[in-house]
């Protein structure tokens, strides 16, 4: 006879009142998550159980049935695409249709557009395996310096040409990290092909409030949002002043504020959107996303340069 696991899914706590209360005003189509899950800092909070090193898929399972969640970055797959294997483990721990957004390998993004590559490696295991949870697929090209920037024209052929290969029959968003390419003509080119524009807070881009005020950022029938750092703040920085991820340590009251805007728009325009938080833009992504909700549920758009 083998002693019971205190710690079976059906032995978890009840999620907080104001967890659950927050998740309910939130509009079916905005997805909050955080890019990344494998946390000790969240325990008592997203996490209940102990766990021994990341066990992905194990906090996955536990992950998912925190109210304000409805979607996860997987953002490993940049530097590995992840096996079947991997993605199998994932689909048995997520819900039925649980969308997840999947950075690609780097390998494609960097120096040279490989669609053969993409896939190949990347979505033939998705398709076998994860198709049910794969939400959409952002290409995030790192900076760009001296030779290796293309003018905006440049760019937008070079783009256009990699996105008409891709199969339809999945959804993509561009993340960029050069401002100087966020022109009409990359917008343009987005649209033609139904791929979102990945808002993101990062180091050297314009704030997401800044983004949507381009005007062409809503170039297809979803978005995705990715609160990372702190504009003008290094990566490795956040990381040092950061961890270990278990509290807010620095609100950020205009990021906060941008992702309501972002968060307002997407709900006017009936889109869904997948708003992700990191635990580098202010300590711990759980307490930005729970921030944002109430902020949005209250109305509050202070510090925006529009509103509802």
């Amino acid at each position: 006879m083998t002693q019971p696991d205190l710690f079976a899914p059906e032995t978890l706590p009840t999620p907080s009142a104001e967890v659950v209360a927050l998740s309910q005003g939130i509009p079916s189509n905005i997805r909050f998550g955080t890019s990344t899950w494998t946390y000790d800092g969240w325990f008592g909070d997203v996490y209940h159980r102990h766990y021994r090193g990341p066990q992905p898929a194990k906090r996955l399972e536990e992950y998912a049935r925190y109210p304000l969640f409805r979607t996860v970055g997987i953002d490993s797959a940049f530097y590995d695409p992840p096996s079947e294997e991997e993605l199998q483990s994932y689909a048995r721990a997520l819900p039925a249709g649980f969308p997840c957004v999947s950075k690609v390998w780097d390998r494609i993004t960097a120096k040279r557009l490989s669609q053969d590559v993409f896939k190949e490696a990347v979505l033939g295991p998705y398709e076998r395996s994860f198709r049910d949870q794969a939400g959409c697929f952002v290409f995030e090209f790192q900076s760009m310096r001296g030779k290796d920037l293309p003018d905006p024209l440049q760019w937008a052929d070079q783009l256009d040409a990699f996105l008409e290969e891709l199969p339809r029959d999945f959804r993509y968003g561009v993340e960029l990290r050069n401002p100087e390419l966020l022109t009409d003509l990359h917008g343009e080119v987005l649209k033609r092909h139904g791929v979102a524009h990945v808002f993101n807070s990062w180091t050297e881009m314009p704030s997401i409030g800044e983004q949507l005020d381009l005007g062409w950022t809503f170039p297809a029938n979803f978005t995705v949002a990715r609160a990372l750092l702190k504009p003008g703040r290094r990566y490795a920085d956040a990381v040092k002043q950061f961890q270990p991820y278990d509290r807010v340590q620095e609100p950020l009251p205009g990021l906060r504020a941008d992702l309501v805007r972002l968060v307002t728009e997407a709900h006017r325009r009936r889109v869904e959107a997948f708003i992700l938080a990191n635990n580098r833009a202010e300590g711990n992504a759980p307490g930005t996303i729970k921030a944002v909700a109430r902020m949005w549920q209250e109305g509050d758009v202070k510090g925006t340069s529009g509103g509802r």
